[in-house]
């Protein structure tokens, strides 16, 4: 064995390294890139949980008690509303994940020494976000029991308060209801990435990119010829997922299952432009299966699929926001779990559309017809 020959090899295979700027990116950004996502997205303390009050009572016993869920720190009572209905709006929409209820008769009953009832109503389509919401209510509401016994010493008096919870969508809170949704789509998306990135740099590797360069194709047909057979691919996809979700995993879609096949073909054009980007930019199918890579993990962080969003910092789910991954798992726990139509997910739709006219025109501007 010749050391220096070894020695030799060593070097080569470093200058190599050195000259691949896109290698060299990922051997130093991607540890960074995995901590911080990690080291900001990897946690389930929920707090600051929108929520909707609805205040029926006028006294000032129900006040005190709102300003001990708000000082608590893991209720922001943002909505104030009149009915039950708005709280079903609110909470829909998802701008709520809480729903607090004071009844009429709250003061009065405190002060003479009955037990006052409190409903609250919990959006179980996020197991972790609910179980945060009924533990934090519970731990305001027996805080809440203590100082109002001790302000009464002496009075006979049973428990001052009384909760009592609701929990829509997800009775159960069944994680695995939870998880399908989500799961469809990190799967549609990582399928279609994939698949989109390796189709321009597949020509180029094949020697056929010459044959579409004397073609009088514009680069915007071919970039929507390259996308339209994957959308079809993957709409095959999306059925077989919804079917397994729904025969397999006992997942009942609550929603218009036309709708969410709608949906999912507007994001599906998102995703495949995506992947076409990363062609039009990668060298080798090599370099486009790394690019690929190094996308899929911060959607499947950011997004909200492995981790409650509600968790995460306001820059980390402000960088969230401008991942179509986000907006479509929104669309398909809103259809699946919650029975929502367009009423409720318009923003998503206009979303989601807007992501994939500015990835596909993106990736045609990106194109050059001629060889490099």
């Amino acid at each position: 064995m010749n050391y220096k020959r070894i020695g030799s090899i060593i070097r080569k295979e470093f200058l190599q390294i050195k000259r691949d700027k896109r290698t060299m990116t990922i051997i130093f950004l991607m540890p960074i890139m995995q901590l911080l996502l990690f080291g900001y997205v990897a946690s389930t303390n929920v707090d600051h949980i929108p929520s909707v009050v609805m205040n029926n009572d006028i006294g000032t016993e129900s006040r005190v008690l709102l300003e001990s869920f708000a000082n608590s720190q893991y209720f922001d009572l943002d909505y104030h509303v009149q009915s039950i209905e708005e709280i079903e709006k609110y909470i829909d929409n998802g701008d709520a994940r809480a729903g607090i209820v004071i009844p009429p008769e709250y003061s009065e009953y405190i002060k003479s020494g009955r037990t006052a009832q409190i409903q609250l109503i919990v959006d179980g389509s996020d197991p972790t976000t609910a179980q945060a919401v009924l533990s934090s209510a519970g731990g305001v509401v027996q805080s809440m029991s203590v100082k109002i016994t001790q302000k009464m010493l002496g009075a006979s008096m049973p428990q001052p308060l009384d909760l009592r919870t609701r929990v829509w969508y997800n009775p159960n809170m069944d994680s695995t209801r939870f998880n399908i949704p989500g799961l469809i789509g990190v799967i549609l998306q990582t399928v279609t990435l994939m698949l989109t990135s390796f189709s321009i740099v597949r020509e180029r590797e094949r020697g056929t990119m010459e044959q579409l360069i004397v073609t009088p194709i514009t680069k915007m047909e071919l970039m929507l010829g390259k996308v339209i057979p994957y959308v079809l691919i993957g709409f095959v996809d999306i059925v077989l997922a919804l079917s397994l979700s729904v025969f397999w995993f006992r997942v009942p879609i609550a929603g218009s299952i036309n709708l969410l096949l709608l949906y999912s073909v507007i994001f599906l054009v998102g995703a495949l432009g995506v992947g076409l980007n990363i062609s039009v930019v990668a060298k080798s199918q090599l370099e486009a299966m790394q690019l690929s890579m190094f996308m899929i993990m911060p959607n499947m962080l950011l997004s909200g699929y492995m981790f409650p969003r509600n968790a995460m910092p306001k820059f980390v789910q402000a960088l969230g926001s401008v991942l179509p991954l986000t907006h479509f798992i929104n669309v398909l726990r809103g259809i699946i779990l919650k029975g929502n139509g367009l009423a409720e997910l318009y923003k998503e739709f206009f979303i989601l559309i807007g992501f994939g006219v500015f990835f596909i025109v993106l990736a045609s501007k990106k194109f050059k017809k001629k060889i490099e």
